[in-house]
């Protein structure tokens, strides 16, 4: 195996040239250090390359042979040269990422909207899981990065405020009566409560919040995704759990009432999580930065505090 691939280059070169001399104007070497390297080329595969002739230098049989494959290897590293420079040019590449059902439709698409329109050449791939899958496929490399709900700690991760969120309890038409004052959080598990299946970090969240408060959840209904909650608690079937920022629609239009608490869960963080080993690309860090600013800005950056964890 030759590990001086500069051999190869002054080898297709010359051979590219037909000429000693011209090829050691191309290559800003001497003359001499052409011949050098010819010559250990020679050595190491056993066998002549060149003719010397009154013109310059001609293949041999041998050489002819080999300049096949190392003009297929030339241009495939031009190639790979010029899809290194589109891709830091963002007018290709992929971008992946993790992130789950509302937080993908309430967050990422706006951002992802007018990245698409900014980079159309971009590959966008996007897979649907909660903030543990989510960071699972993030460890196995399956994901580019993840959007998160914070709290989360992993060594091998690195996590990014983005955007706060304030945790509300929202009801249909039935249960309009309890927003003449505010309730107490024992006076709200008293209802019939509808929360996320347990698995997610916005579940477990609220958990910690009530179990904090001296009491336990015991849900009436237990779903799996935040648009059956709306659904169910707009249908009557009791009070749900959710991120006020994702039903500011129904709640203006009277579709969905927030039942006033006393002591409300205190906001938590939507955050970026990238893998501390892996540098990003050119894209993946074009919309990193992005998701840290105006979704409607797709080239200014904001700068927010980073959690070490």
């Amino acid at each position: 195996m030759i590990h001086n691939m500069e051999l190869y280059q002054v080898f297709y070169i010359t051979a590219h040239a037909g000429s000693l001399s011209k090829a050691a104007e191309e290559l800003f070497i001497t003359q001499p250090a052409v011949t050098h390297s010819i010559k250990q080329l020679e050595a190491k595969l056993c066998c002549q390359l060149f003719i010397r002739t009154s013109k310059g230098v001609t293949l041999t049989t041998e050489g002819q042979a080999l300049f096949t494959y190392i003009e297929q290897a030339y241009h495939f590293i031009l190639n790979g040269e010029r899809k290194m420079a589109e891709m830091q040019q963002l007018s290709a590449g992929e971008i992946k990422i993790g992130a789950g059902d509302s937080l993908c439709r309430h967050y990422l698409l706006p951002h992802l909207r007018s990245f698409h329109e900014a980079y159309p050449n971009i590959k966008i791939q996007v897979t649907n899981r909660t903030t543990p899958e989510t960071v699972s496929l993030l460890k196995e490399g399956k994901i580019d990065m993840g959007i998160v709900n914070l709290p989360l700690s992993d060594h091998q991760i690195n996590v990014q405020e983005s955007m706060e969120i304030q945790d509300c309890f929202i009801t249909g038409e039935a249960y309009k009566h309890l927003l003449d004052k505010p309730l107490s959080l024992q006076q709200l598990l008293e209802y019939p409560l509808i929360l996320l299946e347990k698995g997610s970090n916005s579940r477990a969240y609220i958990d910690q919040f009530v179990m904090g408060q001296g009491f336990a959840l015991q849900p009436e209904i237990e779903l799996g995704s935040v648009d059956l909650l709306i659904e169910f608690a707009r249908s009557g079937f009791g009070i749900a759990c959710v991120v006020r920022s994702f039903v500011e629609q129904e709640l203006a239009n009277g579709t969905l009432y927030e039942i006033p608490l006393l002591s409300p869960p205190p906001p938590r963080q939507v955050g970026i999580a990238t893998l501390k080993s892996t540098p990003l690309s050119a894209a993946s860090k074009k919309l990193y930065e992005q998701l840290l600013g105006d979704p409607n800005e797709p080239k200014q950056n904001k700068q927010n505090r980073p959690i070490t964890k």
